[in-house]
Parts: C-alpha cells; sequence; structure tokens
C-alpha cells in the first residue's frame, strides 16, 4: 500500500494578515495538540462581544497571528545583522505561540477566579512543561524565553514586552473584529523599524511616529474596548455567577456542570494543588466557555435566587447598570444603593455584594516601570520614547488613568439616586 508524507508545513488564511505559513513541522504538532486546540473556544476579549458583536475571535486567532508577526520578525532582525540561531529562532516561535495557553474561559475576564493563586502566564508555564514531559515535545528553549531565563532577553522582550509581538497582533486584530478603527497600527512599519542594542530590543529612529501612534492606539483601544463600561459591567456580572456558583457548590449544593469544571467549582486549588495532583491541570484544559454558558443557562433556572437572578441577567442580557468617574464613590453613596438593590431585588446583607460591585480600572498605555521603550539614534545613542518623542507628550500618557466604577442592577436606578451621589 503507498503511503504519502503528511505535509505539515500549512499555509493558512489570516483576516488580517492574509496568507500564512506554519514555519516548522513541530510547530505543526503543537497547534494540534489537545491544549493549543482548546483555545479555539476560549474568546479572545471575553464579553466584549456584548457590546461590540463582531468580537467572537479566539484566542486560537491570536496565537497564529502573533507567531506571524513573530516569524517577520526574526527575518527583519536576522537582515540587520543580528544573530539568532535556528534553535533561537524555533523556541521564539514555540513561545510565543503557546503564550496564551493557560487563559481561562472568557480569557482575563476571569483569571483568579477558578485558580485564585494563579494568573494565566503562570498556568501556561505548567502548560508548556506538560507538553514537554508528557507529551514530548522539545520546549525547554521555549519555556527559557517564556520566562526570561534565556541569556539573550530580547528573545522575550518579543514576547512580553513593551514591543511586544502578542501587543501587535491583539491591537490590530480587536480592532479588525470590533470595527474600532482607532486600534489600527502599522505593524509592519513597526516591526521593520526594530532593533538589537545592548542586548534589548529597541526601535530606530525613523520608526518614532509609527511608536507614537502604536501607544495612542493602546490608550484608545483600552477605554473604547477592553475597559469599555459596559464590557466591565458585564465581566462584573460573569464573576458574580462564578462566585455564587462556587459558594453553593463548595456548601454541598449539587449544580449542572460538566464534570470538569464542577471539580473546581467545588474547592478552592492552590498552586501547590496543581503540582501535586497532574488531573488538576487536565481537567482546568477541558474548561473552555462553552462549559460556562451551558451551565449558566441552566443555572437560570435553579432554586437559589441569587443565582438564577444572576444567570437570567446574563443570558438575556440584562447587566448592571454601571457608573464611572474619576473620584472614589462616598462610602455614603454606596450604602444607598446596596440598601436600595436589598429592598427592590430582595436579597439579604450577606448576599448583597453579588450585585452591588465598586471597583478601580487603570490605563496605562506605556508603563516604563515593565521596561522601557528606546529609540536608536544613527549616532548608536538610546533614548527613552517619553524624552525622544517631539510630537506627543508621551510622558504624559506614562502615568496611569485611574476610574472609579460602582455596578448594580438597573431596576435600583432612579432619576434622583444618581443626585445623590457625592463625589
Amino acid at each position: 500500500m503507498k503511503t504519502f508524507p503528511t505535509n505539515k508545513l500549512k499555509i493558512l488564511n489570516d483576516p488580517v494578515y492574509g496568507f500564512i505559513h506554519i514555519p516548522d513541522e513541530s510547530i505543526f504538532d503543537l497547534i494540534e495538540s489537545p491544549y493549543f486546540q482548546r483555545l479555539r473556544n476560549i474568546k479572545q476579549l471575553g464579553m466584549t462581544h456584548l457590546v461590540y458583536p463582531g468580537a467572537l475571535h479566539t484566542r486560537f486567532h491570536h496565537a497564529l497571528g502573533a507567531m506571524y508577526l513573530t516569524t517577520q520578525a526574526i527575518e527583519l532582525l536576522r537582515f540587520k545583522g543580528h544573530d539568532i540561531s535556528e534553535q533561537e529562532a524555533l523556541s521564539l516561535v514555540q513561545a510565543i505561540l503557546l503564550h496564551d495557553l493557560g487563559h481561562g474561559p472568557f480569557s482575563h475576564a476571569l483569571e483568579h477566579v477558578l485558580i485564585e493563586e494563579l494568573n494565566h502566564e503562570q498556568l501556561t508555564g505548567l502548560f508548556m512543561e506538560r507538553l514537554e514531559q508528557k507529551h514530548g515535545h522539545a520546549l525547554e528553549g521555549a519555556l527559557k524565553i517564556f520566562r526570561n531565563t534565556h541569556p539573550k532577553k530580547f528573545l522575550h522582550q518579543l514576547v512580553a514586552g513593551q514591543l511586544d509581538m502578542d501587543r501587535l497582533d491583539y491591537l490590530n486584530r480587536d480592532s479588525f473584529y470590533t470595527g474600532v478603527s482607532e486600534g489600527v497600527v502599522s505593524w509592519d512599519r513597526i516591526i521593520k523599524m526594530l532593533n538589537i542594542s545592548g542586548d534589548q530590543l529597541v526601535i530606530d529612529e525613523k520608526g518614532i511616529y509609527s511608536i507614537e501612534k502604536f501607544i495612542i492606539a493602546r490608550r484608545l483601544m483600552y477605554w473604547q474596548v477592553y475597559l469599555h463600561k459596559t464590557v466591565i459591567s458585564a465581566e462584573k456580572l460573569l464573576n458574580s455567577i462564578v462566585s455564587r456558583a462556587k459558594t453553593l457548590a463548595m456548601a454541598g449544593e449539587e449544580l449542572f456542570a460538566p464534570p470538569a469544571l464542577a471539580r473546581f467549582l467545588k474547592r478552592k486549588y492552590a498552586q501547590k494543588d496543581l503540582l501535586d495532583d497532574q488531573s488538576l491541570l487536565e481537567d482546568y484544559a477541558l474548561i473552555d466557555d462553552h462549559d460556562l454558558h451551558a451551565a449558566i443557562k441552566v443555572w437560570a433556572n435553579h432554586s437559589d435566587q441569587v443565582l438564577s437572578q444572576l444567570c437570567d441577567n446574563l443570558v438575556n442580557r440584562h447587566l448592571f447598570r454601571i457608573e464611572i468617574q474619576k473620584l472614589p464613590f462616598t462610602a455614603e453613596y454606596i450604602e444607598e444603593v446596596r440598601f436600595r438593590t436589598r429592598r427592590l431585588c430582595k436579597v439579604s446583607d450577606e448576599d448583597v455584594d453579588y450585585f452591588v460591585i465598586s471597583g478601580i480600572t487603570r490605563n496605562n498605555a506605556y508603563d516604563p516601570v515593565i521596561g522601557n521603550i528606546m529609540v536608536l539614534s544613527r549616532a548608536g545613542a538610546l533614548t527613552d520614547i517619553a524624552q525622544a518623542s517631539d510630537h506627543l507628550n508621551i510622558s504624559v500618557l506614562s502615568h496611569p488613568v485611574e476610574k472609579f466604577f460602582l455596578c448594580y442592577p438597573k431596576k435600583v436606578a432612579e432619576p434622583n439616586l444618581e443626585k445623590s451621589r457625592k463625589t
């Protein structure tokens, strides 16, 4: 019987970049792994589709896009004479491809909810270790790059830094699917302006205006998309649902849920638990958006009034009302909202926290604390973008903007309620 070799160097058609190719057969094998295929079922933007209906793209799309941009950056840096070996290039592509494996359902919306002590980056590292130990993928170099222990630091900066390929892809991709044109940046121009100086990823002087646009685009996308007030409202409602479900499940209440999800609802798990019991990570890998969707639809008819009311609100898009302002809400105003919620929604003092949620949201388009964007002059001098920019005051954008929010059921609002708010 004649056999045919498997062609793993596929060409994919991406709606943002056009045709992209898989650069290595081992990359194809990683894409085919269950851990990576799971990303098809996790939305890139969590609950944002409730505001922008087109925002239904997934972490799978984003990871492939970031992989493509990384291959372009490698090619460019080599063209400029920088040494990146074949193994380093492969490890870098592996690291960026797998950088989001640890995301749970609805991406950032449920960060620290199912597993409180670990963020998605830490979970990603555990998944990469599991792929290497259990499934035979050679990821030692990728793990070093991902965790910033590789001797060439600029490789990590391409995965997680101020000019990383992760940010470059999600700005363009999220802009494309939401229709918010302010997020479009010249990704090809930015990549062509990348350079390395003293083992640091920098930008050539000619690219300074593209970087200014990049920073402004991040600021605008955060306020218009990622931190849109209705997105915050939806995510807080989802958090209340999962928190209530966990409270009931941990108290012994039987809730409908796929087995893997049920396991994480019934008790709290810490990092030590995942290291001691390998089946925990495997079960976590089985949970995606569909599990939560199915459970929430069923929970909308649960006998627990709090859970059923919260779920019914999300299923029918009856989201919390949200107020946002620059100064903190007074304790008196919050207590007034809580009192009206207890009375109108018929909830107890201990349950009102599921319906009245306050907090702070921050937007920091350029954060020098996590690393500077350095501009390389023709003479070889390095200058921080905040000082080098002569077109926009980037130094102003390096300071975080904080806003305070308060979410509560819409039925609680009345014309004279907001008037009583003190600022």
